[in-house]
């Protein structure tokens, strides 16, 4: 029987609502450092994050007027990150918390908002060799 799945797929793209695109522009490529790939006149804009393309657009309908689910960035030091975001005026809810503590490594989150008021999180696996 044919595997019809999602278990071994990619994503591919994940919108994120923004209501000023500008601004989202100016955070998501100078503030945080994502790769501006192009801008789709008036409503969207691409960036790609490893294998994952983000699109900001202007929500098209009220029903999709909301905040984005949280997306967890993966870096490799969850301090550093901070303490380099933070420099560039991001406000996190808190310190970098330990939130697990795994048999090879510790798993550290800190959250934080966009300009579009989004909740956004880092995520760093901390080994333990």
């Amino acid at each position: 029987m044919e595997n019809t799945g999602l278990g071994n797929s990619r994503i591919g793209q994940i919108a994120i609502n923004v209501h000023d695109l500008e601004r989202a522009i100016t955070f998501y490529r100078d503030v945080l450092g994502m790769n501006f790939l192009f801008q789709a006149p008036p409503n969207m804009a691409f960036f790609i994050c490893g294998d994952v393309r983000l699109l900001l657009g202007l929500p098209d309908k009220p029903e999709f007027d909301h905040p984005a689910s949280i997306i967890y960035y993966r870096v490799d030091d969850i301090h550093a990150t901070c303490s380099a975001l933070s420099a560039k005026g991001v406000t996190f809810e808190h310190e970098p918390a330990l939130v697990h503590k795994a048999e090879n490594h510790d798993l550290w989150i800190a959250f934080f908002r966009d300009t579009e008021d989004n909740l956004l999180a880092l995520m760093s696996e901390v080994s333990k060799s």
